[in-house]
């Protein structure tokens, strides 16, 4: 960015930094991220999933569209529904995703551990029937699977197109065999590798999904989110289309999203990739920069493949 730039674009910068802490607060997770020295965590500077997990717009977005294609699976929709406060609180579980995703990716071990076993607990507790009388439970193999694979297409497809630097040739199937870990290690199995194999196994699932009305009122929640970011409900708006561009076509009309919200969705997608280099100069200092300061790296190798 030209000198002049980053002087003209201070002030907006200074305000997405205040919105995004107020929201994201630091520090409420006890993590030192800048300890113990020389840890590189669960992955480490020369994967893919650091530089994929390091750039905010991505992840947000990435994030929502997740969250949209998880309420897709009725089982996985009977736990959120049965189990959380998710229409006073869906803020509080973006935060709960948030420190989880953050800290299995960038703390050092013993840390990223304590949280997968964290959250492996709460799982243990959360079962019961749906509606139709299937039963649910969190720690089900096949169920943490589907919530896995959800959040690492929307992360990665979030990268894809909001981040400052191409994918290179053979990155998704690094990041795809990467992160499979996380969810092997809260109980998963038969996780993609690959982008052919996530691609494969979304194509097997169609037929267990459905849109419902427990479906549809989560997302009437979700698109009165509070988010982070300026002018809250346009920019909210920006930020759930541009989420919804990620989703793949089979989930647009398993959605029912009409042709004037798939508009609204490229539309928000550009005004993203307009605002995005905003919010990277708002958070020069956040938890990627810190791992990498950890294990003795440039921040800036983040930067590039």
């Amino acid at each position: 960015m030209p000198p002049v730039l980053p002087m003209l674009t201070a002030p907006a910068s200074a305000r997405i930094r205040h919105w995004v802490l107020g929201l994201f607060p630091r520090g409420q997770d006890g993590i030192d991220y800048e300890r113990p020295v020389g840890d590189p965590g669960l992955f480490g500077p020369d994967s893919a999933t650091w530089r994929v997990h390091a750039d905010f717009p991505g992840m947000l977005s990435g994030g929502l569209c997740a969250l949209m294609l998880q309420v897709l699976h009725p089982l996985a929709l009977a736990g959120v529904w049965d189990h959380s406060n998710f229409r006073t609180d869906l803020v509080g579980r973006l935060r709960r995703t948030t420190t989880f995703v953050a800290g299995t990716t960038y703390a050092a071990h013993v840390d990223a551990e304590a949280l997968v076993a964290r959250v492996a607990r709460i799982h243990a507790t959360v079962r019961g029937r749906t509606a139709d009388g299937r039963p649910y439970s969190a720690d089900d193999p096949a169920l943490l699977t589907w919530v896995h694979v959800t959040e690492a297409y929307g992360f990665l497809e979030g990268y894809r197109r909001y981040a400052p630097i191409a994918l290179p040739a053979g990155a998704a199937d690094r990041y795809y065999d990467e992160v499979r870990r996380i969810a092997e290690r809260l109980g998963a199995r038969e996780v993609p590798a690959s982008q052919a194999e996530v691609d494969a196994y979304f194509a097997r699932m169609q037929a267990e999904l459905r849109c419902d009305a427990r479906s549809r009122e989560v997302l009437e929640v979700l698109a009165r989110i509070r988010l982070p970011v300026p002018l809250a409900g346009v920019s909210r708006d920006a930020f759930l289309g541009a989420g919804a561009a990620l989703l793949p076509e089979w989930a647009q009309a398993m959605l029912g999203r009409t042709s004037r919200q798939r508009l609204q969705a490229r539309i928000s997608a550009r005004v993203l990739r307009t605002l995005a280099p905003l919010f990277r100069r708002a958070l020069p200092d956040g938890i990627a920069p810190r791992a990498c300061r950890r294990v003795g790296v440039a921040p800036a190798t983040l930067s590039h493949w």
